[in-house]
């Protein structure tokens, strides 16, 4: 064989080496990061995805935009990846994590093109890396992260989102406000925060909500519309007549033996409404059935009963109000029972809803969002769900840097001064990483009709004057400040995973010289 190793494979098989190889991912990779480098920043456009069935999503967040893509290729999908990992680790900065990405490819490709080894390139990228690191931490406010500062992370993270008729500033209130209500003395439990969202009146009617909201009606019409003070019951018991698990007929010879069946009927019907009644309940929930007649008796008690709950809805209700869901009517003791300062039903056109408030309940909130379309709602729910997770990130770490682009700049600005004390063709990386990072304040710059390439000369010109300079825009205008003073700031942790998630994915496509596809 001369020495030369052997690959056996189907003829259905297909191979790419070297160079090829490199340049086909790195290709790919800078595809992706391209069709979502229009979106970034307050003047980010918005794109329209179709599916096959005729979905449409209408949306500016990068993480959104590459899952619903549906793309193939693996490298590509590393990229789609880093905007997942920044979604779950952080909730925002998705787009400017895959922009990065991208373009760590892309000045990797002009390195390789020079003859610079890819494992020289990765460890150029990881050295940059670190000192990037370092360079974020340098640029942390000093400030306490207090209410006035979480806002202003909220309104940055959803500033050029579709907040629709709503403000940011209005809605960073409540997500403030929101998050507030979650936060112990052990950090802030983000799970406890929902957000509904429903169809029928602008999006300046968005309100907190200190409960949970569930699509529920009652079981009966002549039930109340609202209890308060209200203790819980949650039953996993069907409230209708039993029947057997076998198939059975009985024969009835007389009047006397159908009106002895009815009357049992009646009488085991009878004994489940009276349960609950004696038992001091005032609201029901069951994740079962219940029949006509139970509902109707106990509407006529005021009890007011929700029927067939999803496992979820039931644990959800459970947790917010400490009831303890049981099994069995008999079982059933005040123990058991949860509290809510209040539990009403309102119609919201053709849905119902159910709103269990304070009390127990107190302890989880949701943010209940309005919207006049489908599309409208969507997109609020994705903005305010990114708003919520950053701000969380602000309160635990209670670190914030400046945003508009004056992070990168610094970092850049800090990479290359370092990269001088390099030595040998790594330096040609660090640099590169930092030419990388020019990439968000030139794309903001573009996003909102400034030249790329001038911005980005007053922004480092700026920097070095003020040691802070980002690309603020207010309504029309756009000029070079230091965010802090308009309020534009990142929580810290975006910046950082943002950074690594980048670099993770970019030295790993760089480091694939073959790739065989089998059929």
């Amino acid at each position: 064989m001369g020495g030369q190793p052997m690959f056996i494979l189907s003829e259905d098989s297909q191979r790419t080496q070297g160079r090829d190889a490199q340049s086909s991912n790195i290709m790919a990779g800078k595809a992706v990061a391209e069709s979502v480098r229009t979106t970034l920043g307050p003047r980010g456009m918005d794109k329209m995805l179709v599916d096959s069935s005729g979905e449409v999503v209408i949306t500016n967040d990068g993480a959104t935009i590459l899952n619903e893509m549906d793309i193939e290729h693996p490298a590509a999908q590393m990229i789609v990846e880093v905007a997942e990992t920044q979604e779950e680790e952080v909730g925002d900065g998705t787009t400017t994590a895959a922009v990065i990405a991208g373009n760590l490819l892309a000045e990797a490709e002009d390195l390789i093109e020079q003859d610079v080894h890819a494992t020289t390139i990765v460890e150029g990228y990881h050295q940059a890396a670190a000192i990037a690191l370092d360079a974020i931490s340098e640029q942390v406010q000093d400030a306490e992260v207090d209410d006035n500062v979480l806002e202003q992370v909220a309104e940055s993270s959803m500033t050029g989102k579709g907040t629709g008729g709503l403000t940011a500033e209005t809605l960073a209130e409540t997500v403030v406000e929101a998050v507030g209500h979650v936060e112990t003395d052990d950090g802030v439990e983000r799970e406890k925060v929902a957000v509904h969202t429903q169809i029928g009146a602008s999006s300046n009617a968005t309100e907190l909500v200190p409960g949970i909201v569930l699509d529920e009606e009652p079981a009966h019409d002549e039930m109340p519309s609202a209890v308060d003070d209200a203790s819980i019951a949650i039953l996993d018991v069907e409230l209708e007549v039993r029947t057997g698990d076998v198939d059975a007929e009985y024969a009835i010879d007389s009047i006397d033996q159908l009106n002895a069946a009815i009357d049992a009927e009646e009488s085991e019907l009878r004994g489940y409404a009276e349960a609950i009644v004696d038992s001091g309940v005032d609201v029901v929930f069951t994740t079962d059935d219940v029949d006509d007649r139970v509902s109707s008796a106990l509407a006529n008690e005021g009890v007011l009963v929700f029927e067939n709950l999803g496992n979820s809805d039931a644990r959800e209700v459970a947790s917010a109000t400490g009831a303890k869901r049981v099994g069995a009517l008999e079982d059933l003791e005040e123990d058991d029972f949860g509290q809510a300062d209040r539990i009403s039903t309102e119609n919201f056109g053709d849905d119902d809803l159910a709103f269990v408030e304070g009390g127990a309940a107190a302890e989880a909130v949701t943010v209940f969002v309005r919207g006049g379309t489908e599309h409208v709602v969507d997109e609020l729910e994705r903005a305010i769900g990114d708003a919520l997770d950053v701000v969380a990130t602000a309160l635990d770490s209670g670190e914030v840097v400046p945003g508009a682009g004056a992070t990168e700049i610094a970092i850049a600005d800090k990479i290359r001064a370092e990269a001088a004390g390099i030595e040998g063709r790594k330096q040609l990386a660090v640099n590169a990483f930092a030419d990388a990072l020019d990439v968000v304040p030139r794309t903001l710059a573009a996003n909102t009709g400034q030249d790329p390439i001038d911005a980005l000369v007053d922004l480092r010109a700026a920097h070095d004057a003020e040691g802070r300079a980002g690309l603020i825009t207010d309504g029309e205008t756009v000029t070079i400040d230091d965010p802090f003073e308009f309020g534009v700031v990142d929580p810290a942790d975006v910046k950082r995973e943002a950074v690594e998630s980048a670099t993770e994915a970019a030295t790993m496509i760089v480091r694939i010289d073959d790739v065989i596809a089998a059929e």
